[in-house]
């Protein structure tokens, strides 16, 4: 089996995905017991790949090779949490905190504090230790929770990142911000209404 950029570290990337998903499921059925509603609408994962992991690499002004890439840069394996309401956003954010073993290294609430752009997410990196053949090994992960409004947002201000050549770029910035600014309303009232519903 050839191996590439991650080398047998692509093992750990995988499993510290598995170990928080398996832990995210348990979350869920424990809401669902508690609450008799699951806060997670879906969840997808990711292991960045290694020509992304390279371009940020060399963007960081960082050497290009494994060891910056696992250490230096958080995010070579990603969990994306989709959520229903705000506030299921923080009881997760709460739940995951409450592990023991796991370590929070970096944490951002663009919810409350969106990017210019209009950008809302709630940034964790965290460091979960993976027992691997005896050994323990600490592996970052980042995860980003977030409405579903705010991943239907995030997906199309990616797109048009990506994309050269667009015309009307400035215009079509402006029009993202407004959306941005009208899904984080409609976020709360949906919110609102829920809690209505429930009284």
């Amino acid at each position: 089996m050839e191996l590439g950029f991650y080398r047998e570290s692509i093992v750990e990337l995988e499993a510290v995905i598995t170990e928080i998903t398996a832990r995210l499921d348990v979350i869920r059925k424990y809401k669902r017991i508690k609450d008799a509603r699951d806060p997670i609408e879906y969840i997808k994962t990711r292991i960045k790949s290694e020509d992304s992991m390279k371009e940020k690499l060399k963007r960081k002004g960082l050497e290009v090779n494994l060891e910056n890439a696992l250490n230096k840069i958080y995010d070579a394996a990603g969990i994306r949490i989709i959520c229903t309401f705000v506030d299921d956003v923080y009881d997760i954010v709460q739940m995951i905190k409450q592990y023991d073993d796991i370590e929070v290294i970096k944490e951002k609430d663009y919810i409350k504090h969106p990017k210019e752009n209009g950008y809302r997410s709630y940034h964790l990196v965290i460091k979960v230790p993976l027992h691997i053949a005896g050994e323990i090994h600490r592996v970052y992960l980042e995860i980003q929770i977030r409405t579903i409004a705010m991943d239907f947002w995030s997906s199309l201000e990616h797109q048009m990142k990506y994309k050269k050549n667009i015309k009307d770029q400035k215009l079509i910035v402006e029009e993202l911000k407004k959306c941005a600014e009208q899904i984080a309303t409609t976020d709360i009232n949906m919110m609102a209404i829920r809690n209505m519903i429930n009284k």
